[in-house]
């Protein structure tokens, strides 16, 4: 997988290969995959998406054509957003897939947005718990109380989130459905619950009212929005439109809340409550085999998507008992594939399997396990399955010690490990370490001792491969050298004022004052970015190096005025033909700054850049020279 930078023409290009906005029931994302519910499926999408630059691998489970991009999803999410326009589709009926895979699917839309929030709030109880272990006394403090409220206020809230997010994945207005959530965790309604907890009789229109809180709830809310969509949807039909802005909140209001207190509340409530207590007399009566089972399977469900499945459960258990021990386990069985990936970075010899082991290790140290799964262990079979049971027989050696979370972890990890302590259960967080321990050590002696397998992943020269671009395989060279593309007085990045570029973030490059109105192809290759603007454009050679020339440092405010591009997306062309030609006495003229950041913006996948000592270049000076692994 190459860095993607463009998330507009990814988004677009992803768009394009599944067939199109009228092809696109349904659009959500979660902490790495954006995730698609499609009419019709189409065989060749899924090769032609994995070919993306940015794109870690798809899975076509529970309904969903799922796309794994990792930490830009979001980016990536955004700018699909604006292609599909979701309200136009509400009333196709499509392939809706199975009702286990549309509850599924519900899940990931409802906690993906704002999982990254419940994980936060549980690092800060985290280091709660240790900043009072380590200072006796702070506990009784007032910045202590302040942290722990902060800390607790996303899940006394959390129906408000559910409001939100399941709002949109309904389609219903979000605004009602936030005003019905937030009566459900009024204080009001929390004081009149207690008061039927301790014996009085609080009736509405003379039926009984049950002593069901809503604070912290996940089921009440989310079929609370469900049904306020159908609701909504049939008084919007049936209202006069002059009345229907004021009428259709009333009714909603005075129909749901009351629904939700008297029947749907209640009943829900029982489900998750239900499902909490069967998973609860497993892990309490066959310990082992339940630490076995998340342990060692656990990876396998994240492979298909459909972990968000579990969520009501956990938070579930952690409201009525407030520990969890299925948290605890899933923490060892991330870990597992941390120590996989550990096992593969010390055993491998090619410096880019490392490279990639790096990168995702690092990921996978704050819970997100995608990156380590489809970039190394699941590529090469053997590590997944070290880990798979190196994470069970971790959890079977930690369940002899009653492991717990006693703090919700929105992402399971070695950075949540701290909300397994309590002095109320102290051999907890022993079992957690230990487990995690024996996750972290046995894959990497088990691959030292049997390898890591063979690479089953096809090369990115694999996938879209021009005859260019095999002869350029054929005949790599260790070094390539890449004139300029544009002439002028050369700068360093770290001179130019702009911290993306400046940074380095960006990739390893230089800058151009130009002299010229002319960028010109430093190469042969192929174009596979034209801004909208024209501002910038990305190039790749025929041997994979992805070059970005950026003309100006804020030029896409001038809305492409000054720009001529003389390509589109997908052209090929060789060295020295004229791809832009800019007005640069224009650009000049609005103050903006022209100098121009050129870019190799998959430095990392090559053993170094080197950027030419010359103060002065055109088109046949070499400035840049990449060494190749």
């Amino acid at each position: 997988m190459s860095k993607v930078r463009d998330y507009s023409k990814l988004a677009r290009d992803i768009l394009d290969a599944v067939g199109g906005e009228e092809n696109v029931i349904n659009a959500a994302r979660c902490a790495t995959r954006l995730r698609l519910v499609l009419k019709r499926s189409n065989p060749q999408a899924k090769e032609k998406v994995m070919a993306m630059p940015g794109v870690i691998t798809v899975v076509e489970t529970g309904g969903q054509f799922q796309v794994v991009i990792g930490q830009h999803v979001g980016e990536v999410f955004d700018e699909f957003s604006k292609l599909v326009k979701m309200e136009t589709n509400e009333t196709e009926e499509g392939n809706k897939g199975t009702v286990l895979n549309r509850i599924i699917a519900t899940m990931s839309a409802v906690f993906a947005p704002f999982i990254y929030i419940l994980a936060a709030a549980g690092i800060l109880q985290g280091t709660l718990i240790i900043t009072t272990l380590l200072f006796e006394g702070f506990a009784e403090t007032g910045t202590y109380e302040v942290f722990s409220f902060i800390s607790w206020a996303p899940f006394t809230f959390l129906p408000i989130f559910i409001a939100i997010t399941a709002s949109k994945h309904f389609k219903t207005n979000t605004f009602i459905a936030v005003a019905a959530s937030a009566a459900l965790v009024s204080p009001t309604w929390a004081e009149m619950a207690a008061r039927i907890t301790s014996g009085e009789t609080i009736s509405f229109l003379g039926l009984a009212l049950s002593g069901t809180t809503y604070t912290s709830s996940v089921l009440p809310p989310l079929f609370l929005v469900w049904i306020l969509s159908y609701v909504e949807r049939f008084l919007n039909r049936h209202m006069n439109e002059v009345i229907r802005p004021l009428f259709v909140p009333f009714f909603s209001l005075v129909l749901m809340v009351p629904l939700t207190i008297l029947v749907i509340g209640p009943i829900t409530t029982m489900g998750a409550v239900g499902i909490a207590n069967g998973y609860n007399f497993l892990a309490e009566n066959a310990p082992m085999l339940a630490g076995a089972i998340i342990g060692g399977l656990w990876q396998v469900v994240v492979i298909f998507g459909v972990h968000w499945g579990v969520t009501p459960m956990v938070l579930a258990n952690f409201d009525l008992y407030g520990r969890d021990s299925f948290q605890a386990y899933q923490t060892i069985a991330v870990i597992a594939q941390v120590g996989a990936v550990l096992g593969v970075i010390l055993k491998a010899k090619s410096q880019e399997t490392k490279k990639v082991g790096v990168s995702a290790g690092i990921t996978g140290l704050f819970g997100i396990t995608e990156p380590a799964i489809y970039g190394v262990t699941l590529r090469f079979k053997k590590p997944f399955i070290f880990g798979c049971i190196s994470g069970a027989i971790g959890a079977i050696v930690a369940s002899f010690f009653n492991p717990y979370y006693f703090a919700y972890a929105g992402l399971p990890g070695p950075l949540t490990l701290v909300n397994g302590i309590s002095s109320d259960v102290p051999s907890s967080i022993w079992g957690l370490l230990i487990g995690t321990a024996i996750a972290i050590i046995l894959p990497v002696v088990l691959i030292q001792l049997f390898g890591f397998g063979e690479d089953t992943a096809k090369q990115v020269t694999e996938v879209a491969e021009t005859p260019a671009t095999a002869e350029a395989s054929a005949t790599l060279v260790q070094e390539e050298t890449i004139v300029s593309p544009v002439s002028g007085k050369v700068l360093a990045l770290n001179e130019i004022l702009d911290d993306v570029f400046g940074s380095g973030a960006m990739g390893k490059g230089y800058a151009v004052e130009p002299d010229g109105n002319n960028v010109v192809a430093p190469f042969d290759g192929t174009v596979v970015m034209v801004a909208p603007t024209k501002h910038a454009i990305g190039l790749r050679s025929n041997s994979g190096i992805e070059l970005l020339i950026h003309v100006g440092l804020d030029t896409v405010t001038l809305d492409g005025k000054p720009f001529t591009v003389h390509v589109k997306d997908g052209d090929r062309f060789k060295a020295g033909d004229v791809l832009t030609t800019f007005d640069r006495d224009m650009i000049v003229a609005h103050n903006i700054s022209t100098i121009t950041p050129v870019i190799v913006t998959n430095s990392a996948t090559y053993a170094d850049v080197l950027v030419q000592p010359n103060e002065i270049t055109d088109s046949t000076q070499v400035m840049l020279t990449v060494v190749n692994n």
